[in-house]
């Protein structure tokens, strides 16, 4: 499967998708002016890639910050996350700092409501 990758920019996280490599991740800010059209691509390759994931998926959530619109991909994300469990061992890592417990409170709240293996780590 090919790599997805985008560079961030001011308003777009950083995604790298790469299941040949296994790194999944998406960080920096999220504030995309149409959110849905930024994550549709990310969605279709995650999509796909759930077909035939590999036997371990960890999935790093960077995020410094995010908005309402990013919000509601992020779970898509992870709902495609959960639906794979049965064919891949998936473990989400949200890593939050210090300082930001809005952060840790999403993380939180996201791996209350999820029903996949979530860690919340702290960065330095």
């Amino acid at each position: 499967m090919k790599p997805y990758i985008k560079t961030a920019t001011a308003d777009t996280p950083s995604v790298i998708l790469d299941a040949e490599r296994g790194i999944f991740e998406i960080s920096q800010m999220s504030l995309p002016e149409d959110a849905v059209d930024f994550y549709s691509p990310i969605l279709a390759w995650l999509r796909e890639y759930a077909q035939n994931p590999n036997p371990e998926t960890v999935f790093n959530m960077k995020l410094e910050y995010f908005n309402t619109a990013s919000s509601k991909q992020l779970i898509q994300i992870l709902l495609i996350l959960q639906e794979m469990k049965d064919r891949s061992n998936v473990l989400v890592k949200w890593f939050y700092k210090e300082i930001d417990e809005d952060m840790l409170a999403l993380g939180e709240e996201y791996k209350q409501i999820m029903q996949i293996p979530f860690e919340l780590t702290l960065v330095p």
